[in-house]
């Protein structure tokens, strides 16, 4: 099974909602981000999704018979190769579930490692997608992973040579974990030699964030002139970029556009990117974009907030909200916003 190359792999969503659960997003919207993130994967073809309403998670095969059974008709009846489950996946949930409904199968952490590995351009982006691989995968070697031997872009995590059993084990993926570390902190060096260069000449550092697709780098392109990749898609940017600008006081700044957050980011791309997100610790000024327009705003602010905290930026940093895709909002719902 292969999702690059000639074809598309065929792709179905499921967003497990627990009802005991409080949940602090709408199942809904929560599906249709996850939906966007698939689509964000070169040549899948995504047939459909839906909401999974559960009691509890079940241990060892994540939702239950019936349910089991119900799914695999309709993802056999609508020829599905790949399902990506949007939320965590124990191991033996998934060698259970691809076994049982004959399909690869992703969780949420996965596809966005998926993402990452296709969009990541620098040399210290993809040193650090792939650290963040090696550690997911390090706690998955209850099952091969094809990661150590692929031969084309991507991680192994979707498509390659189905079970195949490679030889490589927990001490492989340190070994490499040291080989890539070392790496990384070359780069890192150069990155920091380039910060203290930047550093005498004395302009402000302003850093754009926000929640992926809230439009921060369409924004850096007006301002400044750039031709940062710029599409209504999640995690469009990745790597990092800085210019310098002249505003209309004649003051000179430095604006960095950075990759974009998420709700629930893997824990291994929080610590993996906290090199390239150094720009913003570093930022005399953090400008938070946000889809004003967008049915969870308020939830991704609050998402981008938390993420910061967890970077470790100073609260001394000034913040400025900048609210975008206001044009999209309707008439009264724009008027109030606007007064």
């Amino acid at each position: 099974m292969e999702v690059t190359g000639v074809g598309a792999m065929r792709a179905w969503v499921l967003h497990p909602e627990i009802k005991s659960d409080r949940a602090r997003r709408v199942p809904e919207v929560a599906l249709a981000e996850a939906m966007a993130l698939a689509t964000a994967l070169p040549n899948l073809d995504l047939v459909g999704g839906e909401v999974v309403r559960l009691p509890k998670l079940h241990p060892g095969m994540l939702f239950g018979k019936g349910k089991i059974a119900e799914l695999k008709a309709r993802l056999h009846d609508a020829e599905v190769g790949l399902v990506l489950i949007d939320g965590p996946v124990s191991p033996v949930q998934q060698r259970n579930l691809e076994k049982e409904w004959k399909v690869k199968l992703l969780d949420r952490t996965g596809l966005i490692l998926e993402i990452f590995s296709d969009r990541a351009r620098t040399s210290e982006g993809v040193l650090q997608v792939e650290m963040a691989a090696l550690s997911y995968q390090r706690t998955r070697l209850v099952r091969a992973w094809t990661h150590l031997e692929r031969q084309r872009g991507g991680f192994g995590f979707v498509g390659g040579p189905g079970e195949t059993q490679i030889e490589s084990d927990r001490r492989a993926i340190d070994d490499q974990l040291v080989r890539l570390k070392k790496q990384l902190g070359k780069v890192v060096k150069t990155r920091e030699l380039h910060r203290a260069a930047r550093a005498k000449v004395p302009f402000p550092v302003v850093a754009l964030v926000g929640y992926t697709n809230a439009g921060k780098s369409t924004l850096f392109n007006h301002m400044t002139g750039a031709d940062v990749f710029a599409k209504d898609m999640l995690f469009a940017t990745l790597d990092p970029t800085m210019r310098g600008v002249e505003l209309a006081s004649g003051k000179k700044v430095i604006f960095s556009d950075t990759v974009g957050f998420i709700s629930d980011l893997p824990t291994q791309l929080v610590a993996a990117f906290r090199a390239t997100l150094e720009e913003v610790l570093s930022a005399d000024l953090i400008c938070h974009v946000r889809d004003i327009a967008h049915p969870n705003t308020e939830e991704q602010a609050e998402d981008v907030r938390a993420i910061l905290k967890q970077l470790g930026v100073d609260a001394a940093i000034p913040q400025l909200e900048l609210w975008n895709k206001i044009d999209a909002l309707e008439a009264e719902t724009r008027a109030a916003v606007e007064t």
